[in-house]
């Protein structure tokens, strides 16, 4: 079910009018709710998986507790290695059995010998990953003693099946997300409202601009070797503005949903495309990985504490593990690597991690925050030029052409409505950079016809491109 869909359209006002009128008695009725309706969203996808998700929930729900109750450290320790071990594993066995199975293959044909790789070809449960991770940094936490396990099952199952970040994110924290499931929850209307508006412009991002530049895009890297430069380069830009407006289109409307009901989830984007140097846009992009991925991998490998070779080691580590997270691929283990390096590249000649927003509290960037902001758009848009092809030597063949004389030719297409719209919308969000979304606080001060006006427009355009349901980049991960 996805959340541009008729179905999900139909399913929301359902779930929403049960759980303020019929079951707002008790929160243990709410949460009831909640859980049987993620089980039926999920359900959608393949019914199949569902007893997956159920038994992985139902592994750290017990594990957690018998952590807890342990009564010798090395008891402790086995109770955590079952969990850590099932999860990993369900994880590697669905998605990369194949992948390690044809690269053995080729790696020993290499020496003469032939094998032919056994495939399994299983479907790849989605957001797998994503509920992975939620039970992981869960009994992680609890191992070291962070928090205590939740006892009713109801509150943790909804805590990593919760629909609205089931399958795609945020990656969200039992500190942050449990409290919030346990405690009595009140209909506010002004949460309700923001969640509305957030709900809006995640659907424009990803119907008006990502299903848009996906069409192009597809034109770009199915025929790169037709095309020349220049056209090459509109579609490796296209690529990264489809990608970020559709999984940030993703988590506007997954916490747009969640303020419905009286939850906050973590922010998942703030603004990637202003940022001033590579490192600043790891730290603004995909905000709940990456925080996993520090909290839970570059922190217990001893961070950047322990001298600057081993600091520069984690940091390759980090996004070479991050790259393979999203997929069985060696294009998404060479982008890691590649972006790894880039991050490293970025101490050596003294760039500052930002932690102010760009331009605060003015109108214009200065030429050189302009400049800088410019080239660390161009630098990512070439490091996801490998994540999207298919292989690495489509990657190589497209990068040869893409640096080729022909980089200064024509292009064979120009989408003008397409990068206005896309122009609009960079607009936009320059002028909301300071908030959590981009029209959080738009039109608030204006008069009810002009402020009314603008949120017409926007669903218009919604609705004229809507009509093709188009999946989500990130469920394949």
């Amino acid at each position: 079910m996805l959340f541009n869909s008729i179905h999900f359209a139909i399913f929301l006002p359902i779930v929403f009018i049960l759980y303020w009128f019929v079951f707002s008695r008790r929160i243990s009725y709410q949460n009831s709710l909640l859980l049987v309706s993620s089980y039926f969203f999920y359900a959608c996808w393949d019914w199949r998986f569902l007893f997956l998700l159920m038994f992985s929930t139902f592994l750290d729900y017990y594990t957690g507790i018998k952590m807890f109750n342990s009564k010798s450290p090395n008891q402790r320790k086995v109770w955590f290695w079952i969990s850590i071990t099932a999860n990993v594993g369900f994880l590697c066995f669905f998605k990369y059995f194949d992948f390690f199975s044809i690269s053995f293959s080729e790696f020993i044909s290499n020496f003469g010998f032939k094998s032919s790789p056994y495939l399994l070809n299983i479907i790849l449960p989605v957001g797998i990953s994503f509920y992975t991770f939620h039970g992981l940094s869960y009994v992680i936490d609890i191992y070291k003693n962070k928090i205590t396990p939740e006892k009713n099952v109801v509150t943790y199952a909804l805590f990593v099946s919760y629909f609205p970040l089931l399958v795609a994110g945020p990656i969200e924290r039992a500190t942050h997300l449990l409290p919030q499931i346990k405690k009595k929850r009140y209909f506010n209307y002004s949460m309700a409202v923001d969640g509305l508006r957030q709900i809006v412009w995640g659907l424009f991002k990803k119907i008006v601009i990502a299903d848009q530049c996906a069409i192009f895009v597809d034109y770009a890297f199915s025929d790169f070797h037709i095309y020349n430069g220049s056209t090459l380069y509109i579609g490796m830009i296209l690529f990264l503005i489809q990608l970020y407006c559709d999984f940030s289109g993703y988590s506007d409307i997954a916490m747009g949903v969640s303020k419905l009901f009286g939850i906050d989830l973590l922010r998942n984007f703030a603004f990637p495309f202003f940022s001033r140097n590579c490192s600043e846009f790891w730290r603004r992009w995909h905000i709940s990985l990456n925080t996993w991925f520090i909290d839970y991998v570059f922190i217990p490998l001893g961070g950047s504490k322990k001298g600057s070779f081993k600091k520069y080691r984690n940091i390759v580590l980090v996004f070479l593990i991050s790259g393979l997270w999203h997929g069985a691929n060696w294009t998404f283990i060479v982008w890691g690597l590649l972006n790894g390096l880039i991050v490293i590249l970025s101490y050596f000649f003294k760039q500052i991690d930002e932690k102010e927003i760009v331009a605060h509290k003015k109108t214009f960037p200065s030429l050189h925050e302009f400049l800088s902001i410019l080239i660390t758009f161009n630098i990512i848009s070439f490091t996801f030029l490998i994540f999207r092809s298919k292989t690495l030597s489509d990657a190589f063949e497209y990068i040869k052409i893409l640096f080729s004389e022909s980089l200064f030719s024509f292009p064979a297409f120009f989408p003008k409505k397409l990068l206005i719209i896309i122009f609009c919308f960079i607009i936009i969000e320059w002028i909301g950079r300071e908030s959590k979304f981009a029209i959080e606080k738009t039109g608030l001060n204006w008069k009810k016809p002009l402020r009314y006006s603008f949120y017409y427009v926007l669903v218009l355009l919604i609705l004229f491109f809507a009509g093709n349901e188009q999946q989500y980049i990130y469920f394949q991960f």
